[in-house]
């Protein structure tokens, strides 16, 4: 890979030969659940970073080639070569940099998020780097993708459709006091409220919520949301009350769980089979719409 400083143009625009960088929003992971958009750019891309755990659900419904050598390069039916990345937490800054060398050597590259890129994914890393690293020069396309919130309301009914808001409960770029304070805005505020990371402090914003917000407001506690038994614990739904949530640790699995906070108008709708969740849009009445 080419690092050599000459290779980014004047401010004249983007050299003819550059490939694009595409992060690509891959939803749950399952095929059935990825736009079409997302599949046709990772299987025409000349690279690929992806972590291991999305490498092995797009290897299995043949998005990637199902094998690759030691060198990270695997050839697909058709003779077209891929280089395979593998991607972790601690290497994202290693491979933003990565990225745009192979772009600006004419390689298209698909830089692979779970869920939506833009919803606590790689999008604001990539453009921040890219600033940092004086490569305003390399194209950059966000491919949107499924996230949690919309994967795990769909599991549990219709949550938000009214106003809703999602905050990450991860503490490792904002402060506590901030998630705090955004919690507490939320709820006074009446939105549906979507809990991303709730293997941090989960409990703790259960209790802040419950002093704004009746305790039989209604909580959906979802995991691997659209990955079947493919996800790290397995997809679940549970219902419960904002009020008897923190009972139900056993239901928080891990990276994989979110929480949806229903608001004062949040109800139950039964069949014969299961409990579902439904927020009205305005009106109750049919006649409403």
């Amino acid at each position: 890979m080419s690092s050599d400083a000459d290779a980014t143009p004047d401010a004249g625009g983007t050299p003819e030969d550059y490939g694009t960088l595409y992060v690509v929003g891959i939803g749950p992971g399952l095929p059935e659940h990825m736009t079409m958009r997302a599949k046709e750019v990772i299987e025409s891309a000349d690279v690929v970073i992806a972590s291991s755990l999305y490498q092995k659900f797009l290897r299995e419904d043949g998005t990637l080639p199902q094998d690759f050598g030691d060198d990270g390069i695997a050839v697909r039916d058709d003779g077209f070569e891929q280089e395979i990345v593998r991607s972790t937490m601690g290497r994202q800054i290693e491979l933003a940099r990565a990225a745009f060398d192979y772009v600006r050597e004419g390689k298209d590259v698909a830089h692979v998020s779970g869920g939506d890129p833009s919803v606590y994914g790689k999008s604001d890393l990539i453009f921040k780097m890219a600033d940092e690293e004086g490569a305003t020069d390399v194209p950059i396309e966000i491919v949107p993708g499924l996230t949690a919130a919309l994967g795990g309301a769909a599991n549990v009914g219709a949550p938000l459709c009214n106003d809703f808001c999602t905050i990450s409960l991860s503490d490792k770029w904002r402060g506590w006091d901030e998630i705090e304070e955004k919690l507490r805005a939320a709820a006074i505020s009446d939105f549906v409220i979507v809990l991303y990371n709730c293997w941090r402090n989960y409990e703790k914003a259960v209790e802040i919520v419950r002093e704004e917000r009746t305790d039989d407001a209604y909580v959906a506690i979802v995991n691997d949301a659209g990955r079947e038994d493919a996800g790290r614990n397995g997809e679940s739904e549970f219902i419960t009350t904002l009020g008897e949530a923190v009972d139900h640790d056993d239901k928080v699995s891990g990276m994989g769980t979110s929480l949806i906070i229903g608001n004062h108008e949040t109800d139950t709708w039964r069949n014969d089979d299961r409990t579902y969740l439904v927020t009205p849009r305005g009106g109750r009445d049919v006649d409403d719409f």
